[in-house]
C-alpha cells in the first residue's frame, strides 16, 4: 500500500508500507519538491501519484530500504529516463546524494 509522507514516517507508516514486501520498502521521491511516497508493489504507482500531485517526471527517482540489512537501495525501473538517466541505478552522484538525504530524513524512525 502506498503511504504519502507529509512529515517523517511513523512506525505505523513503515508497517503499512511493508505490506507488499515483507523486508523491503519501496521509496519514490520528487527530489526537487521533497515529496516522498513509500510502499506499494511498483515504483510506477507512486510515480503516477507524484505526477498527479504536480511533480515533474525528471525530478522523480526510486529506490528502497532493506529492513533486514538496514541498507538503502538507489535503483528502480522508473529511474531509466533516456534524457536523464540510462540505468535503473541513479547514476548522477548529486541526485543520488539528494535522494538518500531525503530518504534518511523521512525514514529516520528506521534507525531508532
Amino acid at each position: 500500500m502506498l503511504v504519502i509522507l507529509n512529515s517523517k514516517a511513523t512506525t505505523k507508516d513503515i508497517k503499512t508500507a511493508s505490506e507488499d514486501y515483507e523486508s523491503f520498502i519501496k521509496i519514490t521521491i520528487d527530489i526537487v519538491k521533497e515529496k516522498v511516497i513509500i510502499g506499494g508493489e511498483y515504483h510506477y504507482d507512486a510515480e503516477q501519484e507524484l505526477l498527479r500531485m504536480g511533480s515533474k517526471q525528471e525530478d522523480i527517482l526510486g529506490g528502497g530500504f532493506n529492513l533486514d540489512t538496514k541498507v538503502f537501495a538507489t535503483n528502480a525501473l522508473i529511474n531509466m529516463k533516456p534524457k536523464y538517466n540510462s540505468s535503473a541505478e541513479i547514476l548522477n552522484e548529486k541526485k543520488r546524494i539528494i535522494f538518500l538525504k531525503i530518504a534518511k530524513k523521512y525514514l529516520d524512525v528506521l534507525f531508532k
